[in-house]
């Protein structure tokens, strides 16, 4: 049977918090997202949670009104709680993509997965991010269109678009879990350029 590891992307108080829309498309979200994470967990797959965490000498980092938000150890940063399941792994990043400098690729070799289902804040950006640098890794690559959240919807609709035309079979998360009930595994997206 295949080994899997479902990503979740910057489900942390600060970045969540941000704006009414985000907030909004979080809570609209998390039931469905929550049962998700439970149904994979309940199959043997791993849950990784990829933890924003911005240096303070960190120039790009985006600031709200000069506040730098998702600093190590504060509140804000930590997952949130409803998404948290044990056995689950935490895992720090500094950048949108979950690959970039850090272990994430030698932790998911140590655990045989060969494929991971990228879920998360924010569509167009690390969830984009992490499903390419995933893809450019040779892992099967799936998005849950329900379980991926954007403040703007048209931003999620071009993200899920762009990575189901390039590198990611995109399916509800409903239409993952049956199909990987039905095949054990969930098979790799087979790319055809035009």
């Amino acid at each position: 049977m295949s080994k899997i590891a479902v990503l979740t992307n910057d489900l942390q108080g600060d970045l969540v918090n941000k704006n009414d829309e985000r907030k909004n498309a979080v809570e609209k979200a998390t039931p469905g997202y929550v049962e998700f994470l439970r149904a994979m967990r309940a199959r043997g797959h791993q849950v990784v949670h990829l933890q924003m965490i911005n240096p303070p000498d960190d120039p790009v980092a985006e600031r709200y009104n000069g506040f730098l938000p998702v600093q190590k150890g504060t509140e804000g940063a930590a997952i949130l709680p409803e998404f948290l399941g044990e056995g689950d792994i935490v895992l720090e990043k500094n950048k949108d993509s979950g690959f970039y400098e850090t272990d994430l690729h030698e932790r998911l070799q140590n655990l045989w997965v060969d494929t991971v289902v990228v879920t998360g804040m924010q569509t167009q950006i690390c969830v984009q991010t992490t499903a390419a640098d995933a893809y450019f890794r040779n892992y099967k690559v799936w998005v849950p269109s329900d379980c991926v959240i954007s403040a703007r919807p048209e931003d999620t609709a071009r993200a899920l678009e762009w990575l189901d035309g390039y590198c990611a079979t995109v399916a509800p998360s409903a239409e993952i879990l049956k199909v990987l009930d039905a095949h054990g595994e969930l098979p790799q997206k087979q790319i055809v350029s035009p």
